[in-house]
């Protein structure tokens, strides 16, 4: 099978979205497919980022129209807006089958974006309505109608999809992300028992008011306030340590480390010695930062939110909080402190869980999604 996977961003094995594309395509060559990635590395001139983003359409749609002309593409795996001018002008006697792909809807992003700007936790510029809250939520929702198979990161964004946007139920589906084989069957350090010893807890995620700073530092402070032995790391946070910092109590802050940037393989290393994630999210597709930080070990704090509900399961793998309930959030960290035989429990189920989202499963259940938007493909000529 030739397979295009399209992403509207850089192509960064780091990073969330352009990290899972490029995985995913790592797995289907070594399964015998062929495969071609277009992301803004391909587009000839530096742009403005906005405008990168919005011309990235355009760019996309002239290299498949290439492609379908030579015969050299069979399926085209588009992340949301990326393909909707493609599909406009597709002729379906010689084109490829489209499959759009959500990694977290940002209709649901948009409303999570609107109520933390009325809480007055996020300012939204005057420009937002314009491209974010407007333009590009119409993309998105084209681009989902049109695809020959629309998969969603998660049952809520699907359920969403098909309710709010028109999106056809019959030709949806739900993919799961995985986590590469040097992360699975880790060595697993159990719980230290002694009530003196110290507990670590891990942020893996951007430094953004999406990723629920807002209501999870708040509890953190009062965790470390009280909790002498606790400790706080701070991974992939994209700003500075000194923002992190200016967040919390001078009198914790020495408690508190904080990694910008990290490659990702070394995330393993840089997690020996914790035991709990935090992962306040308002808005999530499916999160690799939670199952990397599972298959280390960690026991997960996160909310009831659509993502984190595909793979937490509450007071089984983890404990599950409402969404902006910092003191939800403070009372299930104290839980976990102060019950190390509990903590040793979550922590090892979640380990298991883990276990069962290596990406080779993953890509073998991708691409029968794929001959299935080549069923209906071929069912609409």
């Amino acid at each position: 099978m030739k397979i295009l996977l399209t992403i509207h961003h850089n192509l960064d094995p780091n990073a969330g979205a352009p990290g899972i594309t490029w995985r995913l395509g790592q797995e289907y060559q070594k399964l015998g497919h062929e495969v071609e990635y277009y992301s803004f590395d391909n587009l000839r001139h530096k742009l403005p980022a906005m405008v990168e983003s919005i011309m990235f359409p355009e760019f996309l749609a002239s290299h498949i129209l290439a492609l379908s002309q030579k015969r050299a593409v069979d399926v085209v795996d588009a992340s949301t807006g990326d393909a909707w001018v493609w599909v406009k002008l597709r002729r379906r006697s010689n084109s490829p089958a489209l499959v759009t792909r959500s990694h977290g809807l940002e209709h649901i992003m948009h409303l999570e974006n609107l109520e933390e700007a009325r809480l007055g936790k996020l300012h939204l510029s005057w420009k937002y309505p314009l491209y974010h809250g407007g333009f590009r939520l119409w993309e998105v929702a084209n681009s989902l109608r049109d695809a020959d198979l629309s998969l969603f990161s998660n049952h809520g964004d699907l359920e969403y999809g098909v309710e709010k946007l028109g999106v056809d139920p019959g030709r949806t589906g739900v993919f799961a992300n995985g986590i590469p084989e040097a992360f699975l069957n880790l060595d697993f350090e159990p719980t230290p028992e002694a009530e003196d010893s110290v507990i670590r807890i891990a942020l893996v995620a951007t430094y953004i008011p999406r990723k629920g700073i807002h209501h999870g530092v708040p509890a953190l402070n009062k965790i470390l306030a009280r909790y002498p032995r606790v400790e706080v790391s701070f991974l992939g946070t994209c700003c500075s340590e000194a923002q992190v910092y200016a967040d919390f109590e001078p009198s914790v802050r020495d408690r508190i480390g904080v990694v910008p940037r990290y490659p990702y393989e070394t995330l393993p290393e840089l997690l020996r010695g914790h035991h709990i994630k935090l992962f306040p999210t308002l808005s999530e597709g499916f999160s690799v930062a939670l199952l990397d930080a599972i298959a280390c070990g960690l026991a997960p704090v996160t909310t009831t939110t659509p993502g984190p509900r595909e793979v937490v399961r509450d007071g089984d793998n983890g404990i599950l909080v409402p969404p902006r309930d910092t003191l939800a959030i403070e009372q299930a960290l104290e839980r976990l402190i102060t019950d190390r035989p509990y903590l040793e429990k979550l922590r090892r189920n979640a380990y298991a869980t883990a276990q069962k989202y290596s990406w080779h499963r993953i890509a073998r259940d991708n691409l029968t999604f794929y001959e299935a938007a080549l069923s209906h493909k071929r069912g609409t000529k």
